[in-house]
């Protein structure tokens, strides 16, 4: 672990580590905590290494979901955690389909998935004070790992007007906005998009809404309620609520209109090659103010090291004798003593995995499979939105 752990969190010295793959390494240790003992589980990865890669894990559609160890397989990787927070239940809203979609923006091979949805309309813990959920940790095309925010920036144009884009593959679109969905949100119905307030993410749904679908730069359909279904590759599902509906009943079949969408970087010049959604609690070694020191839970989380060079993956164990877990600060803390500037929550709870190469921790002759290292607090894997999956060439 380095120097002696700050107030309140103490490594005991019971460690285990391995080599799973070149320029990736696992950690095991345990942690004397305010709450109790609680057990850590990082995957250190040395991006410097040219045969290391990180890269976004999802199930091939925003509105999905899998385990990550399915999602880490099927991708190839030698390792992985959990990400982003998710659409995961809709008890305020009864008959409406939880997507299963990330909270926050999404890049995958340097292409923009989702934008953010409103900070009222997320699910997970509070964020500290200037947070917003247009926050990201990715890797940009310098290999290089920061955090951000990710901006929509995106535009409907018709022969009469402009109109400003609210959301790109997002379960919930700002009040009085217009969203765009395209093939990389799945079959998912489209309905909870309309549903919530900027504020309040348990309002009715919207009874004023309307979609229209855009292919080859013309209106080709057209529906006074979202729906649900594959968008077809080329296409896109233009969904309006509010005044945003009262634009899209103007347009008509064969009417031209062309969608622009791009995710835009607060600081970055560099574009990312990979980006999820969650939230800062760390920022050039020092935690982020109003950073919860009370609540403790099973809990996963990034760092950011050596000028972004070096990537942690923590994810705490939801075994019985851990789980009481960590608090927010404490997080931070536990960052910071494995070597990090800036850290990023990411999913806590029954969400929390970590899984990397069986081959490397089991005798198993031929095993092409990951296997999950720490206990998820439900027993089993939860599945997830999406996750960092850790790929190695050697």
């Amino acid at each position: 672990m380095g120097a002696a752990p700050a107030s309140g969190v103490e490594a005991t010295g019971k460690s285990t580590a391995s080599m799973i793959a070149p320029g990736v390494q696992y950690r095991q240790f345990d942690i004397v905590a305010s709450h109790g003992m609680t057990r850590a589980h990082v995957l250190d990865v040395d991006l410097s290494n040219r045969q290391t890669s990180v890269g976004l894990l999802y199930p091939g559609a925003v509105g999905a979901r899998s385990v990550v160890s399915a999602l880490a397989d099927g991708a190839g990787a030698v390792g992985g955690i959990n990400g982003d927070f998710f659409n995961i239940s809709e008890t305020q809203h009864p008959g409406v389909e939880a997507t299963g979609a990330p909270v926050g923006p999404a890049v995958a091979h340097g292409r923009a998935l989702k934008g953010a949805v409103p900070n009222g309309q997320r699910f997970g813990p509070a964020m500290p004070p200037g947070v917003t959920t247009e926050a990201v940790l990715g890797v940009g095309l310098d290999r290089k790992a920061r955090m951000d925010n990710l901006r929509l920036d995106g535009e409907v144009r018709t022969d009469q007007q402009r109109l400003p884009l609210g959301g790109l593959n997002q379960y919930a679109l700002p009040v009085g906005s217009v969203g765009a969905f395209t093939s990389d949100w799945g079959s998912t119905s489209r309905v909870r998009s309309t549903c919530g307030t900027d504020t309040n993410r348990g309002a009715p749904c919207s009874t004023d809404t309307h979609e229209v679908t855009v292919r080859g730069g013309r209106v080709v359909g057209s529906a006074g309620s979202p729906g649900s279904g594959p968008v077809a590759s080329g296409s896109t599902v233009l969904v309006g609520r509010e005044a945003g509906a009262q634009e899209l009943r103007k347009l008509s079949v064969g009417d031209r209109v062309q969608v622009k969408h791009r995710l835009v970087a607060g600081k970055s010049r560099v574009p990312f090659r990979f980006a999820l959604g969650g939230y800062p609690v760390l920022r050039g070694g020092a935690p982020l103010p109003g950073l919860d020191a009370v609540t403790p839970a099973v809990r996963t989380a990034a760092g950011i090291s050596d000028g972004g060079r070096r990537l942690l993956l923590l994810s705490l164990d939801g075994s019985p004798e851990f789980r009481t877990g960590l608090t927010i600060a404490e997080v931070a803390r536990t960052l910071t003593e494995l070597g990090a500037q800036d850290g990023f929550s990411l999913d806590g709870g029954g969400s929390s995995t970590l899984v990397s190469s069986a081959t490397l921790v089991a005798k198993a002759p031929g095993a092409e499979s990951v296997t999950v290292r720490n206990h998820p607090s439900g027993g089993a894997e939860r599945p997830v939105a999406n996750g960092i999956g850790v790929f190695s060439q050697g």
